[in-house]
């Protein structure tokens, strides 16, 4: 009888690109179909074809929106997926907004490239029409052999741990996605997974720590406070989904407190506008001092000196504001959007700032930035780094190693096998050893499209 097995299709040596294949007796699931990101969104990888057959794959778990999960759904629709793609309800509307906003970027690549488009309108809708969505917390038949059920994994909006039985085997598989760096400034705290046979596991930040929390905020105020009374602007380049939302609530509360003084902050990002009002449609969601401040009457994500840039126009206009300002644009690793005008005009100033408050992907924008490269391009053109560079690790969305090896051994000791994926190679290698001499656990960081049997 055949078995089940396990493939890493996708977000292996990679923190992006997640895509995992579980075969079972009856038929191929797949978890997560996201884009491998970096410089140009790796497009080549990208386009290359899937190691599986997309029309046998009868049903697709998402464990939340980010595009390094999401971003290939169309593609996969587009060469004969027909089969249900499961999320919770959070994650199907962000998804929409961002499938849709990525679509006319990688068709502007393609076109520059000379390729064809990766996929159309029509390949988005028609996934949408196969969505599927699920509360937290319910449990659901998914084939005869396998249910499913999924748990808060606290990274942004709607994430999931997926758990699924494998009812011919007595197991359980957990694919964790993203998992959240608890306690997050919005959202509820990550759920453990306490019953899980096997788990695969993200690694972003498997082999370093962050700031604490404290030192995070901190580091903030006295970036924002000094920029300020030096006049000068700081660029923040921000995911739209989460990171956005979180530094709009912190820059609330400083402004409030009055540690800050009430300057211009622009809100650069039509993307991020659009999900901030997801955000603000899903408050249950959110942490219970978060929603004790919004019903005491507190905007979360507004506040004095808050301007929402519409326009290509006002976005160019902002050079113009004298003064000392904040720009919060995307994209978050600089490999589009409109935060590249930004760092072309700022970069070179040595009284701005730029401040990064996520991972940048090797070969993004955003890491040559980080890494102080002595010159770059943007939009064909060579800037020199003059500016500042600024980096806060604490308002990643991600666990970091210590966290990440607590989160573990809550599974202990029914827990058989860690698949260690989701990061650079370096990042799952130390992850895995942490997980083997500290806990145990049989750790693995699998090879790409190797067959695992479970």
């Amino acid at each position: 009888m055949k078995g089940y097995t396990l493939t890493g299709c996708g977000g292996i040596a990679n923190a992006t690109g997640a895509n995992f294949l579980l075969r079972t007796p009856e038929t191929d699931i797949l978890v997560d179909c996201g884009l491998v990101q970096g410089s140009h969104f790796a497009m080549d990888e990208n386009r290359s074809a899937f190691p599986y057959d997309p029309t046998k794959v009868s049903h697709l778990f998402i464990t939340h929106a980010h595009m390094d999960h999401i971003g290939r759904i169309p593609k996969l629709v587009k060469e004969g997926f027909s089969g249900t793609i499961h999320s919770t309800a959070e994650t199907k509307e962000l998804a929409a907004i961002m499938l849709d906003d990525a679509q006319a970027l990688l068709a502007r690549e393609a076109r520059e490239s000379g390729h064809d488009p990766l996929y159309g309108p029509d390949d988005i809708a028609r996934a949408l029409l196969l969505w599927r969505t699920y509360p937290y917390h319910e449990a659901f038949e998914v084939t005869k052999d396998v249910s499913a059920y999924m748990r808060d994994a606290g990274h942004i909006l709607g994430s999931a741990i997926v758990e699924l039985t494998l009812k011919g085997a007595g197991k359980k598989i957990a694919f964790t996605g993203d998992l959240g760096n608890s306690p997050t400034p919005l959202l509820r705290d990550t759920e453990y997974v306490t019953d899980a046979d096997y788990m695969v596991i993200e690694s972003v930040y498997g082999d370093r720590n962050h700031e604490p929390k404290d030192v995070r905020d901190a580091k903030l105020r006295d970036v924002l406070v000094n920029a300020v009374k030096r006049g000068g602007t700081v660029v923040i380049p921000a995911f739209s989904m989460e990171r956005t939302q979180v530094i709009l609530y912190a820059i609330n509360n400083l402004i409030e407190s009055g540690t800050l003084p009430e300057v211009p902050v622009f809100l650069d990002s039509p993307l991020a506008i659009k999900i901030t009002q997801v955000y603000r449609s899903h408050t249950s969601n959110f942490n219970d001092k978060v929603k004790g401040e919004i019903r005491g009457g507190d905007d979360i994500f507004d506040f004095p000196g808050l301007r929402v840039v519409s326009s290509h126009q006002e976005s160019e206009s902002i050079i113009r504001v004298k003064g000392p300002k904040i720009i919060i644009a995307g994209s978050g690793m600089s490999v589009g959007g409109r935060v590249l005008h930004h760092e072309r005009n700022y970069l070179s100033d040595p009284n701005a700032t730029i401040l990064l408050v996520g991972y940048q992907v090797p070969g993004s924008l955003g890491r040559l930035i980080e890494e102080r490269a002595s010159k770059i391009v943007i939009d064909g053109a060579y800037v020199k780094i003059r500016a500042r560079i600024d980096k806060i690790s604490g308002f990643s969305s991600h666990k970091d190693s210590n966290n990440l090896v607590e989160f573990v051994s809550h599974a202990q000791p029914k827990l058989s096998t860690c698949f260690v994926a989701m990061g650079e190679t370096k990042s799952s290698s130390f992850l895995a050893q942490r997980l083997r001499a500290e806990l145990g656990v049989n750790a693995i960081v699998p090879e790409k499209n190797k067959e695992y049997s479970l």
